[in-house]
């Protein structure tokens, strides 16, 4: 299992981080989905959690064509879900996240908001995080894949209209106002031989853009959020889910069962390999792998 304590500032406050929290995951959801791929909410509603009480707990499936590293490959079908189940608690969540069809793969995301620049060094209360182990994220200067740049949600070039904040500038985390952290701890673990260290690498990897991408787009689309109510969020958040499930259904046939689709089997078929992977099924049927999932245990 590979920890990392991600620490990511915007030029917000925690209070108006929850608006355009839940703005910015619903719009970049629905813009995401397409082209084989795509988020489907399967539940999104108040409930109680058995140690941290109320919150809102959202449950997806997120639809993945297999743009994999060559490793990967061997044992992923072409087409798979990632489950999310998402307790938000703001300014506190957890997020949890599984594969339909490897159960040694887990990530566990805890994240806290808090008005400072990154400096508190025990915000979750417990076991501080290791200094080598802390990654301070910068929106404004940290690289983003290419494919994901765009002029309009660069921060050195952004200016908002409604808070006339903006662009942000070399060191604006020292002094700006208002100011504030995402702190995330990132689990993630992937226990299967001589494929660990490699495929932990490389989820953090892509959590580190999803983390970039997700957080400058929520500062960048402010003026598309600021001032809203919780209500009016959470009523874009309805509309925006059902018509990026309508779009996941219609790309790609997203199942209204709970048992995964694949387009063909998958190439690891001998039992060995597939109790070495975690799975309690050895019999793989030659259009659907009939694995066991991961039992789901919040957000950008």
């Amino acid at each position: 299992m590979l920890m990392k304590e991600y620490r990511i500032c915007m030029p917000l406050t925690v209070d108006e981080y929850r608006i355009g929290q839940l703005y910015m995951i619903s719009k970049h959801s629905f813009d995401q989905s397409g082209s084989g791929e795509g988020v489907e909410v399967v539940r999104n509603e108040p409930d109680i959690h058995p140690q941290h009480g109320p919150g809102q707990l959202t449950e997806k499936r997120i639809y993945l064509s297999s743009k994999l590293p060559g490793w990967a490959k061997s044992f992923a079908p072409r087409f798979f879900y990632v489950t999310e189940k998402a307790w938000n608690f703001y300014p506190y969540t957890i997020t949890e996240f599984s594969v339909s069809f490897l159960p040694k793969f887990s990530v566990r995301i805890e994240t806290r908001f808090e008005n400072n620049n990154g400096c508190n060094d025990n915000v979750f209360m417990d076991t501080p995080t290791s200094t080598e182990n802390v990654s301070y994220l910068d929106i404004l200067s940290d690289p983003i894949p290419e494919k994901h740049y765009k002029e309009s949600e660069d921060l050195s070039r952004w200016r908002s209209s409604k808070t006339q904040r903006g662009p942000l500038e070399e060191g604006w985390r020292e002094d700006h106002q208002p100011i504030m952290c995402s702190y995330k701890r990132v689990q993630c673990s992937f226990e299967v031989l001589g494929l660990q260290t490699m495929a932990e690498d490389f989820l953090h990897k892509n959590i580190r853009d999803i983390l970039l991408i997700g957080h400058r787009q929520a500062v960048a689309w402010v003026d598309e959020w600021h001032g809203l109510s919780l209500e009016e969020v959470r009523e874009y958040e309805k509309m925006m889910q059902k018509k990026t499930n309508s779009k996941v259904k219609q790309n790609i046939g997203a199942p209204t069962s709970t048992a995964p689709m694949f387009s063909r089997s998958m190439s690891v078929t001998d039992e060995r390999t597939l109790r070495k992977m975690g799975s309690t099924e050895t019999s793989v049927d030659s259009n659907v792998p009939h694995l066991s999932r991961l039992s789901s245990t919040s957000s950008e």
